[in-house]
């Protein structure tokens, strides 16, 4: 073995030390780029803000908006949110618009470039094709003057006092104020326009948003051949399979009219065995049901329905769906509601 260490003794190699995060210097990143954000709120020009909103209002064609870069990306989210609120707009890619996409510009349209520095090439290079269709241009920048702004028919200046990296190089805080500058335009139009509840729900039907101001309890509940439905008199043992088979956990108690007696669920069927026995081989639906069960309308809201199961004094599991003679006819789970996305 003669100098051979024992195994015990070999040396690991040491592990390697895991860079921290200064906590101070994180919260005084957070309060510098609070300070850069003010400084645009308190130096933005109000009345360019007021005509690039009123200009775009008043659009005849579509706004298209276009930029390269972190401001391209910005662009894009803008763009979707107008479309989002039902108003045409579209982004231009300034690269692909020189190679044919341009075609879709028409004398209608208005063209919005989103440039810090104003002096972006791709986006001068656009300019005169753009002006050749007969498109209103206003830019979108934050220096002083710069190319872009000379030869856009509107500009608006968004202040910036500096970018929060600490070359003052990184578009961290121009592309903030240029996101909260779009979003804040996008919303005046908005309530220019009386946009409603219903109609913003309409532009997302596949979304949490459109399902939870759309949908409602007759979109979502079932019916006819699916409910779980017996008679006042029928006995709990004769009604297993139709309490199991139909998904919903409960029985309907209805009259020959379909009128709701009430309900009998999977847990009153535990806790009625548990407390009869045998003595469950002769009670009827009717005597052990419950005769005031929570009930629901069609025409409801789904998101109602949700709410309404999960009220005090105990959440349920399904809401029957009555009309206003009391008859039903549906019902909706707390399952079928999830599986809606709602």
């Amino acid at each position: 073995m003669g100098s051979l260490a024992p195994w015990s003794d070999v040396s690991q190699p040491p592990k390697e030390t895991q860079t921290q995060i200064n906590p101070n210097e994180l919260l005084n990143l957070f309060k510098c780029q609070q300070k850069y954000m003010n400084f645009f709120f308190q130096n933005l020009d109000v009345s360019q803000t007021l005509s690039f909103t009123q200009t775009l209002l008043n659009a005849k064609g579509t706004i298209f908006f276009t930029g390269v870069g972190k401001s391209g990306f910005v662009a894009q989210k803008i763009s979707q949110t107008l479309v989002s609120l039902g108003i045409r707009s579209a982004f231009l890619s300034p690269l692909d618009a020189l190679h044919g996409d341009i075609g879709i510009l028409s004398n209608l349209d208005l063209l919005v470039l989103f440039s810090k520095s104003g002096n972006t090439e791709e986006l001068l290079k656009l300019v005169p094709c753009a002006k050749a269709k007969g498109v209103l241009l206003i830019s979108i920048t934050s220096s002083e003057g710069n190319l872009l702004a000379n030869v856009c028919d509107l500009n608006v200046h968004l202040p910036l006092e500096r970018e929060l990296c600490p070359f003052d190089l990184a578009p961290v805080t121009s592309t903030a104020i240029q996101m909260v500058f779009g979003d804040t335009v996008a919303i005046a139009l908005m309530s220019a326009r009386n946009l409603t509840k219903d109609e913003y729900a309409a532009n997302h039907p596949a979304g949490k948003i459109g399902k939870s101001l759309i949908f409602k309890v007759k979109d979502v509940m079932k019916k006819q051949e699916e409910l779980p439905l017996c008679r006042e008199g029928d006995l709990i043992m004769d009604q297993l399979v139709e309490l199991t088979s139909k998904g919903c956990g409960c029985l309907l108690i209805v009259d020959d009219e379909y009128h709701l007696i009430g309900t009998f669920t999977d847990g009153d069927l535990r806790r009625t065995l548990k407390a009869s026995g045998e003595g469950i081989f002769k009670l009827t639906v009717g005597k052990m049901c419950n005769r005031n069960p929570r009930t629901i309308g069609p025409d409801a809201m789904a998101v109602e329905a949700m709410q309404k199961m999960e009220s005090p004094p105990s959440p349920v599991q399904f809401l029957p769906v009555v009309n206003r003679q009391n008859m039903v006819i549906g019902i909706v789970t707390l399952h079928g509601l999830v599986s809606a996305g709602l």
